[in-house]
């Protein structure tokens, strides 16, 4: 049986298609996936992304833990900022892609660290069985995925919509940093100046019982700046505009995150010795055999996963990750990794079905 969040009765009031994700009964639309991804890039959206993992880890050795796990420097963070980052896996592949937390210290007791790791909901149990498998240290990892509730208030005006159910003084917080204050005088939330949608925004992490009321405090205040509830439809166009891996898709355990384009979250050169750092160092002094692009089509047919890449010889040369027709570009775009030798050529063919379209390769993001 499928999980639900705690705003699947509100989903499910304002008449949203509910589809299965990653164990989740979730909303992918509640209108159409044009109407919320542009209300994202031009006003502001209300996603619900509570089935979302959450550990927390602590301990006098916590660091070292997250130094272990993660390809970037966690050493570099202090109390109120995060990082993107990833879990390689021993073979230079991905476990996960996640955004780590450094708590603040009143979280924790004299001597300790404490973080927070927010990863995918479909690998939750995959990451927590590899975290504990790594845990020689002296940390303690609590998995608080059930009782959190994440809200991403996404889009241009989601500050202006948010101010007004704080005192917390949204403009302090710069992007990737985060503080504890009250929203809908409900305390203890996390405000973060993060999101997955490259328009601006803040998540917010809370106890779930306050998960309705601060929902529609938000979507309230929210009704004369245009706010709408959004779907993982716009979720997924939106990310994909701006070039953002997706895990099963741009990412996985035969994926290298330097093949994805995610170098800049590999730090080799940071003391500690983590999972793959060799093989990371190897592709970096060698190479790597695949690289990820992006496309537009030349006609309106849509790119999707699993389709090749051509040459202009008809010869295959990759594969497509991600596809969409783009809500602000009102064309389709694609992404998919091809042979690192042929990264010098601008056009390629899609094989769609039995017929190759063709297509431009073109810089990330695409908006």
């Amino acid at each position: 049986m499928e999980q639900r969040t705690p705003f699947y009765d509100i989903h499910n009031a304002l008449g949203a298609k509910m589809v299965p994700f990653a164990g989740f009964e979730m909303p992918v639309s509640y209108t159409s996936i044009t109407d919320e991804h542009l209300a994202v890039r031009k006003t502001a959206g209300l996603f619900d992304v509570s089935h979302m993992g959450q550990f927390i880890v602590k301990g006098k050795e916590a660091l070292d833990l997250v130094q272990k796990v993660t390809s970037n420097n966690a050493a570099k963070l202090n109390p109120g900022e995060a990082q993107y980052s990833c879990f390689p896996n021993a073979n230079g592949g991905v476990i996960d892609d996640l955004i780590v937390y450094r708590l603040f210290n009143d979280q924790c007791a004299e001597g300790e660290q404490a973080f927070m790791l927010v990863v995918n909901a479909s690998n939750i149990e995959k990451d927590w069985n590899w975290i504990n498998a790594a845990n020689n240290y002296d940390t303690r990892l609590i998995d608080i995925s059930k009782q959190t509730s994440l809200l991403a208030l996404q889009g241009p005006k989601a500050s202006e919509v948010l101010q007004h159910l704080t005192d917390t003084d949204l403009g302090s917080i710069p992007f990737y940093h985060f503080t504890k204050g009250s929203v809908a005088d409900c305390d203890n939330v996390l405000i973060s100046a993060t999101g997955y949608t490259g328009a601006g925004g803040f998540e917010l992490y809370f106890d779930s019982s306050h998960s309705q009321k601060i929902w529609s405090a938000i979507m309230k205040q929210g009704e004369s700046y245009g706010l709408k509830a959004a779907g993982l439809g716009a979720r997924d166009t939106l990310r994909l505009e701006k070039g953002y891996c997706l895990y099963g898709h741009e990412l996985g355990d035969d994926i290298s995150p330097i093949e994805a384009g995610l170098g800049w979250i590999v730090k080799t050169k940071k003391g500690s010795d983590f999972f793959s750092k060799a093989i990371f160092q190897q592709q970096r002094t060698e190479g790597v055999k695949k690289k990820l692009i992006g496309f537009k089509m030349f006609e309106r047919r849509i790119p999707r996963q699993g389709y090749t890449i051509l040459n202009m010889d008809d010869k295959v040369i990759g594969e497509v990750t991600s596809g969409t027709m783009s809500p602000s570009l009102e064309e389709p775009i694609g992404m998919g990794y091809i042979e690192a030798t042929k990264l010098s050529i601008d056009k390629i063919k899609i094989g769609i079905r039995k017929k190759s379209y063709e297509a431009q390769i073109v810089k990330l993001p695409f908006v």
